[in-house]
């Protein structure tokens, strides 16, 4: 039996709750992930329920394998085998994968990243005739993930109120999102935004697939159900189009992904959509202090739209929450530095640290203090291990061993390492291939036979696709892969294309990881580790899902990030710097005038990411294009009630005592000097 008596009231109630339509306002750090695992655990152990008619989806990769690893940990591996713990993506391309040849594609697919889409852009530009540089690839592709996410087809984009004629990005858009469509299609391809759109699709073209699919899954549960988007809404309506077992935990006051699509009202009007919903309330605060949930709770209540709760935590301890006001934006750097290296000096865990901001534009005096103070650090969000040009040559490789449709992979490594074929060559290639209205790879095909110099390369790169199209069948990937760099010479490969000894070190270590990574999955995912699920694995790592966020979340390194990127996360101590007019909430929500209240949910988010101790800063004059602007503190601190939060003026020695204006005259003028001494 699963014991339910360590969980709070309320917990244990959303726990017992198995019939009907449920809904679970998980405050900030109150346990929801306990509670959905728990929940689960109950129903397989106490409940009987059969593990195979459970559906638990999530956001990202890391949410999904923390929940797995939990019930696991709950029932054992043998109990939870058959239940499905997903995200919406992987069990989009699971669904696809089995049923995607009723809308006209094969079921072995290729998923394209953002380069491969973005060549496709280019090329639909191309074709349109117009000057290229005149229009902004990426912004035509974010209208066309725009367009899928709302369910709108290249046939339809130009009949919709997000079409103007007189606009040349709608015209250009309409174009490009046809040819880009058709290409796709050609290539046997998909987009991320393809993934949903397309399942979604399916269900409304065939509406006995989506039933097969509810009577699949009996009970759903959605978390995170605040970040859902149009066509995950329908998704999840057409898997509950045989019963109403829906629970759905989520946060209204932490919805901060309206730029990607999140539509709040998909939590605020379940109980309108749902009848004789049931709503659950957690609103105990396991995370942070009385006095940083007061701020948090006093700031988010000035949001109309939101549903009811207060949150609170039995911990009365830490010290109250400040605002620091700085001189400018140096200033401002300067002063939460020194503090740091008090924490420092102090001897405490730097990687319990964080300094939270709305731009990135903001950290380089930040960047320049720590270095000055030689404080380690790390900034979440740089470039993702699997976007390395040398992973993404083998990726290419593994997915034209995939799928030799994949024309986009296949122009990538045709001249990978260096086979004397050119622009020229290839140029040639796709001609041929537009003209027979075939493949560029049965061109080369074609193409090898001859006696040539150039056939003989062609014809050794056949036979390399076509070998370990059988090795990846009867090896496991890492062997596979290992013997493929071997044989293409890559890491000869890799010595040629950089002068520099430490970066081509530095590359064979990255593909060395990747050789790792593969025999990881493989140990993991056991006989299931075929190349196809492996590729989907690495070219659906969402957007949320950081490399190695693990690893750099435990080093003793201050942590930088953006507000979005810490959701999720929590420190015993956060920084929360430039709240102020124009930055939180953001001058473009200002100046469009659209609605204020997912900035706010933002601040929210922010102050609730600490445990013990939260500082806030804001400069009084900040330099923005050369020039020194006079800037205020965020209005989200002005409509607070009087004496909620305690300001102090840092621009002044005021609150310091004689040794440390003393101290901190003292470095001032040594860092001048050392300065002017550089």
């Amino acid at each position: 039996m699963i014991d339910l008596s360590g969980l709070n009231s309320r917990q244990r109630e959303a726990c017992e709750t198995i019939k009907g339509p449920l809904l679970i306002l998980a405050g900030a750090g109150s346990g929801k992930t306990r509670t959905v695992t728990y929940r689960i655990a109950h129903m397989i152990v106490n409940l009987r329920i059969p593990a195979k008619d459970i559906l638990a989806v999530s956001f990202t990769n890391k949410a999904s394998m923390e929940m797995n690893e939990r019930v696991a940990k709950l029932i054992g591996p043998r109990r939870k085998r058959g239940i499905t713990l997903s995200t919406f993506h992987s069990l989009g391309i699971k669904i696809l994968r089995n049923e995607i040849h009723h809308i006209g594609y094969n079921n072995d697919f290729t998923i394209y990243d953002s380069s491969d889409q973005l060549s496709i852009v280019r090329e639909g530009l191309k074709n349109l005739k117009v000057d290229k540089a005149a229009f902004d690839k990426k912004t035509i592709m974010s209208k066309i993930g725009f367009l899928k996410n709302n369910g709108i087809t290249a046939d339809e984009f130009s009949h919709t109120e997000f079409f103007d004629p007189d606009d040349a990005y709608d015209v250009a858009t309409e174009h490009v999102y046809h040819f880009y469509q058709d290409k796709l299609h050609f290539y046997n391809a998909v987009d991320f935004d393809d993934i949903l759109f397309l399942c979604v699709k399916l269900f409304q073209e065939n509406p006995e697939i989506a039933q097969k699919y509810s009577q699949r899954y009996k009970y759903i549960m959605i978390d995170e159900y605040q970040d859902t988007n149009g066509l995950q809404f329908e998704m999840v309506r057409a898997l509950t189009s045989c019963h109403d077992n829906l629970c759905v935990v989520g946060d209204d006051d932490q919805s901060i992904y309206a730029f990607r699509g999140a539509d709040i009202t998909n939590i605020l009007n379940f109980e309108k959509l749902y009848n004789n919903t049931k709503v659950v309330k957690l609103e105990q605060n396991y995370r942070s202090t009385n006095h940083i949930l007061t701020l948090a709770n006093k700031v988010i209540v000035n949001n109309k739209k939101r549903k009811d709760k207060t949150m609170f935590s039995d911990n009365d301890g830490g010290s109250p929450p400040l605002i620091w006001a700085c001189g400018d934006s140096d200033h401002e750097a300067q002063i939460v530095i020194d503090e740091i290296t008090k924490i420092q000096l102090e001897g405490k865990f730097l990687g319990e640290v964080a300094i939270l901001y709305r731009s990135n534009t903001q950290v380089p005096p930040f960047e320049d203090q720590l270095r000055l103070a030689q404080i380690p650090y790390a900034i979440i969000g740089g470039q993702k291990f699997y976007e390395k040009k040398e992973i993404k040559d083998l990726i290419a490789y593994l997915s034209v061993i995939n799928n030799q449709k994949d024309e986009l992979s296949l122009r990538r490594i045709l001249n990978i390492p260096n086979r004397g074929i050119g622009s020229k060559s290839l140029k040639d290639f796709l001609e041929r291939a537009s003209e027979k209205k075939t493949t560029l790879f049965e061109i080369i095909k074609e193409e090898a036979q001859g006696d040539s110099k150039r056939a003989h390369s062609l014809k050794e790169f056949v036979d390399i696709i076509h070998k370990y199209r059988s090795h990846f069948q009867t090896m496991q990937l890492h062997q596979a892969l290992s013997s493929l760099i071997d044989d293409i010479d890559y890491m000869q490969f890799v010595e040629k294309s950089y002068d520099s000894p430490k970066i081509v070190a530095r590359k064979k270590d990255d593909v060395r990881n990747f050789i790792f990574s593969a025999e990881k999955f493989s140990d993991r995912f056991k006989e299931e580790a075929e190349l196809k699920f492996w590729l989907e694995r690495l070219l659906l790592a969402d957007n949320q899902d950081r490399q190695n966020d693990s690893d750099e979340l435990v080093k003793n390194e201050v942590q930088l990030m953006t507000y979005h990127s810490s959701k999720g996360l929590e420190f015993d101590m956060v920084f929360m710097v430039g709240t102020e007019e124009e930055l939180l909430p953001h001058k473009n929500t200002i100046k469009d005038g659209t609605d204020i209240d997912e900035e706010r949910r933002l601040c929210y988010v922010g102050i609730t990411r600490a445990r013990k101790r939260l500082i806030m800063t804001y400069a009084k004059e900040r330099k923005i294009y050369g020039k020194n602007i006079k800037r205020n503190i965020s209005r989200f601190f002005h409509e607070l009630p009087k004496g909620a939060i305690k300001e102090q003026d840092r621009t002044s020695f005021g609150h310091m005592s004689e040794d440390e204006v003393d101290e901190y005259k003292s470095n001032f003028f040594n860092d001048l000097l050392s300065s002017l001494d550089d």
